[in-house]
């Protein structure tokens, strides 16, 4: 019962084995040990390490046939992207096509980009997609949450167009445009189709912004007559809000502009026990796929074995999905799921003890 309530969720449809298998698989589990695929990876900052070692052990537990190539966070500015990331490590993305990431701090400084914003920027990753499901034997207040937000990842408020009109008084360009909106919409509506799911939901603020989001609407509309299977409806962002506080139920797929999106997927990561456990992952042109965990870099336990590496593991199978290695993330997320479920192993934010080690361990046993 426990492997049939997981892969439900897993795969986000409760028709679960027709979805299951409309995924065309290009590894088995006989001959995928025999191809490896290199796949970037950034450990990040803070608790990065930790947690992406943590990964690294959990793969190799499950013979997964992923080779690391890794890229640290430098400690100079590099002038061709304006940022502590080289151009190497953004390169090595393009070239791989997939890749993992851990959190990142933006060092205190001037005269260089947001380390988040310069790989969503230079890969064109347009589309961020959190998965949001209650963990079986993690009780929150809220039962069976079971949605996926879809924001767009490149434009909004965070086009990062401000200036001063006056002394006092500063003014800060909004931009949304056809092509990433209609871009992020048939995203978000293929999804749903490839994924079993019955309903997109456009979150908005139209009623104010009405030129804006009043554009962001008209795009999402005009894909949605695309797919009549898929019930579409478009919701105020503060009723939005609301009635995922009352009843996340009433939700399937969110799809939103940037700054909205921002806020919503940390409101759904909050219904299932907060940042720590939700995955995460940035679509771009051509295919390319950077999972993340989304939570911060917690410098204050940072090299004191007890970080949650949850969010990254869960990320990590996000990815390995994208590559149509389902069997293998099968496999991880179930040893990660009846880990946190038996309740024998958690770490300190799940109200347990056990250190990062320890945690890694159960998993891996588990496996």
């Amino acid at each position: 019962m426990m492997g049939t309530q997981i892969l439900r969720r897993l795969l986000g449809s409760p028709n679960s084995s027709r979805a299951f298998s409309s995924f065309n698989r290009s590894f088995s589990s006989s001959d995928s040990s025999s191809n490896l695929i290199r796949a970037t990876l950034f450990p990040g900052d803070g608790i990065g390490p930790e947690i992406a070692e943590a990964v690294k052990q959990v793969f190799r537990a499950a013979d997964v046939p992923i080779e690391w190539e890794e890229h640290y966070v430098g400690d100079q500015i590099d002038p061709r992207t304006q940022s502590f990331l080289t151009w190497e490590s953004l390169e090595s993305v393009r070239q791989n096509g997939v890749g993992l990431k851990g959190p990142m701090a933006t060092p205190i400084g001037k005269g260089h980009r947001s380390l988040n914003l310069t790989l969503r920027k230079e890969l064109n990753l347009y589309a961020n997609v959190r998965p949001c499901y209650s963990l079986p034997g993690y009780k929150t207040r809220y039962d069976d949450v079971d949605l996926i937000t879809i924001r767009e990842n490149t434009e909004g408020e965070y086009s990062g167009l401000e200036h001063q009109v006056v002394r006092g008084v500063v003014e800060s360009l909004k931009i949304i445009t056809r092509q990433a909106s209609l871009r992020v919409a048939e995203y978000a509506f293929h999804y749903a189709k490839t994924h079993g799911r019955e309903r997109v939901s456009a979150i908005h603020k139209a009623n104010i912004m009405q030129k804006t989001d009043g554009l962001f609407l008209k795009c999402c509309r005009e894909v949605a007559e695309k797919y009549p299977e898929i019930k579409y409806e478009e919701v105020v962002i503060d009723n939005c809000c609301m009635m995922l506080v009352k009843n996340p139920a009433l939700f399937d797929v969110l799809v939103m502009p940037n700054l909205y999106g921002d806020i919503i997927s940390d409101l759904c990561a909050g219904l299932i026990g907060g940042l720590g456990l939700t995955p995460s992952c940035n679509i771009g042109e051509g295919g390319i796929a950077l999972a993340e965990a989304v939570h911060g870099s917690a410098p204050d336990i940072a090299g004191k074995n007890m970080a949650n590496p949850t969010a990254l593991m869960l990320s990590a199978v996000t990815m390995l999905r994208h590559l149509k290695l389902h069997d293998k993330a099968d496999q991880i997320q179930n040893a990660i799921l009846n880990t946190i479920s038996e309740g024998r192993y958690r770490t300190a934010d799940l109200g347990g003890s056990s250190t990062t080690t320890d945690f890694t361990k159960a998993i891996c046993d588990h496996l």
